[in-house]
């Protein structure tokens, strides 16, 4: 029986890979026409001077075979794509390249001089560090498109709404970061295989890729909030379901260890930007925001350099970008009051209530998965039904939470 499920499963996951791959070719394919018709409104790709430091400098003495296709690649590094493929050039040099979560230049490193490094002579060091940003980016994209149809069919248990769900997100109204030197695709795939993993029972694999997430994007630290409505779960089933408090405070400290685990990665990055900064100088010299009381250098440089803040954004010569987003926007919105309207007793009690006729089984997160066996057996004597319906409640919870993160 199992296999008769898998089968139409595995074949629906091949063709949502050749719909990704497919728009992925067509969005390129129409990146190259547009830069051929029109000139960038960007001019900052030839921009390319010498490292500070020696140790990254790149002397390319040897003759480039194919310079002009080297230098068509390095015109395609404009906006953020500048910073990222400058700092897995260079390495963090300026106090505003910090903004810049390491993840993605790593992966560009690592994959430049491994299997990109033949590369090198034939159209330039500058183009293959590009070349590798557009290969894990759309690579990442691609698994991203499996992992959401694998986490659709869970939540919706409708597999042909899952995979015009996946198309959807394969041609979705923002596929040119997701295929250009940005790290929308990296965050994607990553948000989406730990909220796989979690809504598996798989937590500690969860925890490991929504703490990577941490380190391609700042908001990859609000992935903790996935283990946070796990654990509320949780807690709620030992104290009110088994009657154990004991039990609740060995969830709760699990989860917040978890929690702490997926914020690590950020924090680290925190300190090696005020150890590279702040380290060594007096008061007079160093940054304003060496001195505060909590360090910390990425809301900073957000505020100082890019005037990102809490509301900033909303200001009237902002408006054509509102007017841009409202398509998709509007469809989220409409989409969440949707399920208001139709389970506002499982949306305001944050599933902890349902009716009778949400009560179906599903791949729940809510199991005690690290609970000795004698109590996850007790457990389930005495709560099978309730557990039942509550997996369709933590699920849709889990997921509606998904979504209002990955707006951004």
């Amino acid at each position: 029986m199992s296999k008769t499920l898998e089968s139409p499963r595995n074949h629906q996951t091949l063709k949502i890979i050749k719909s990704a791959i497919t728009s992925r070719l067509l969005l390129l394919s129409l990146i190259l026409l547009w830069r051929t018709l029109i000139d960038p409104y960007d001019t900052s790709s030839p921009l390319d001077p010498n490292c500070l430091s020696t140790d990254h400098q790149q002397q390319e003495r040897h003759v480039i075979q194919f310079p002009r296709i080297g230098s068509a690649i390095e015109d395609s590094i404009v906006w953020d794509s500048v910073y990222f493929v400058r700092i897995a050039q260079c390495g963090y040099e300026y106090e505003q390249t910090y903004a810049f979560l390491p993840l993605l230049p790593a992966c560009v490193v690592l994959l430049s001089r491994t299997v990109l490094v033949p590369l090198v002579s034939v159209i330039g060091h500058r183009a293959v560090l590009a070349l590798a940003g557009y290969l894990v980016n759309n690579v990442a994209f691609v698994l991203a498109a499996v992992y959401f149809y694998r986490v659709s069919v869970i939540i919706l248990k409708d597999p042909e709404a899952a995979f015009q769900a996946s198309i959807l997100f394969c041609f979705n109204p923002a596929s040119i970061f997701y295929s250009s030197i940005y790290t929308e695709s990296l965050y994607a795939l990553l948000s989406l295989g730990g909220l796989y993993y979690l809504i598996s029972g798989a937590s500690n694999v969860a925890v490991l890729w929504f703490a990577l997430s941490g380190c391609a994007r700042s908001n990859g630290v609000l992935n903790a909030g996935y283990l946070c409505f796990q654990t509320m779960h949780q807690a709620y089933d030992a104290v009110f379901l088994q009657k154990r408090a004991h039990l609740a405070v060995k969830v709760l400290i699990v989860g917040a260890l978890r929690c702490i685990c997926i914020f690590i990665p950020f924090i680290a990055y925190q300190a090696y930007g005020y150890y590279n900064i702040c380290h060594g100088h007096s008061l007079d010299e160093m940054r304003p925001w060496c001195k505060a009381k909590i360090p910390l250098l990425y809301s900073y440089i957000q505020s100082h350099y890019w005037g990102v803040g809490f509301l900033r954004y909303f200001q009237l010569k902002q408006l054509p970008n509102f007017l841009l987003a409202s398509p998709i926007l509007s469809l989220a919105v409409c989409s969440v009051l949707h399920y208001v309207r139709s389970q506002p007793e499982i949306f305001f009690s944050l599933g902890f209530r349902a009716s009778n006729g949400e009560k179906r089984p599903t791949a729940s997160p809510l199991s005690l998965d690290r609970v000795p066996e004698s109590n996850s057996s007790h457990l389930k004597e005495k709560s099978s039904a309730k557990m039942q319906g509550r997996g369709s409640r933590g699920s849709k919870g889990i997921i509606m939470y998904s979504w209002m993160n990955m707006i951004h």
